[in-house]
């Protein structure tokens, strides 16, 4: 079986393979393997995204893919440090957060570390952050781990009961129907949330209004604010504008600094 075919083999039970999985499987040098993904996905045969390769349906179509957590984190950094320290503005001194997984969640749990407020999350890797650097309290979600989207579940979770002012959200794609995922967990945490907090904060870099995930975790009318980068293109702007949705731009070159 020839390289291609291993990697289309790969996608088949899977919608993501890195790059570095690639390497260690087929044991060639990362050049080659992104030779392989540019003539694949020049093919239509696969798609080239950030950090690795992802499958494409039957009609070979453009799809959202949620990329494990460690291999998104270090994607766009610069738009979702901007957007952390921009959104870091609405969060109120003493007040409880909500903050959802996802990599610009991850960002904002950082940046809002050593604030004076209390921090609800299922994320593994902020809780770990937050346990480690952070002088915040923290509140972390029992039960068990989920790897691929770095959170934990349970039924009887801190979703029971417990409410929140602010919820900062993030998201796998945007659009006009709302919040888009592809993870039915996700779905499930985000709708649960968004019942039990008084305001929902968008954090999503303009890469994000451009991917159609197949499944609506919120409409647009549930969200309070959105944060995002200077990338936001004016057709985007106006999209969020026409559902009476506010937005702050932030500003790349400081997010980077």
């Amino acid at each position: 079986m020839g390289r291609h075919d291993t990697i289309l083999a790969l996608l088949r039970d899977r919608p993501f393979v890195s790059v570095s999985e690639l390497i260690s499987v087929l044991e060639v040098s990362p050049a080659t393997i992104r030779r392989d993904i540019d003539k694949l996905s020049e093919a239509g045969a696969a798609q080239k995204v950030y950090g690795g390769i992802a499958a494409v349906d039957a009609e070979h179509r453009r799809r959202a893919i949620a990329l494990p957590f460690s291999d998104n984190r270090d994607i766009a950094v610069a738009a979702k440090r901007a957007i952390a320290r921009s959104a870091s503005a609405l969060v109120r001194d003493g007040s409880i957060v909500i903050v959802h997984a996802g990599s610009t969640c991850f960002h904002f749990g950082v940046e809002i570390a050593n604030r004076n407020v209390r921090i609800a999350t299922h994320s593994m890797p902020l809780a770990g952050y937050l346990a480690e650097f952070g002088t915040c309290q923290v509140t972390v979600s029992g039960g068990d781990l989920h790897r691929e989207p770095g959170l934990l579940y349970s039924p009887s979770g801190f979703d029971q009961g417990f409410y929140a002012s602010q919820f900062f959200v993030g998201a796998l794609g945007v659009g006009p129907s709302g919040i888009l995922e592809s993870h039915p967990l996700l779905v499930h945490f985000v709708r649960t949330f968004a019942d039990r907090t008084n305001e929902i904060v968008l954090l999503a870099d303009s890469r994000k209004f451009d991917e159609r995930p197949p499944l609506v975790a919120l409409p647009l009318s549930r969200v309070s604010h959105v944060v995002t980068d200077d990338g936001l293109k004016d057709a985007h702007a106006r999209m969020l504008e026409e559902n009476g949705v506010r937005f702050t731009i932030a500003d790349t070159s400081r997010g980077a600094a």
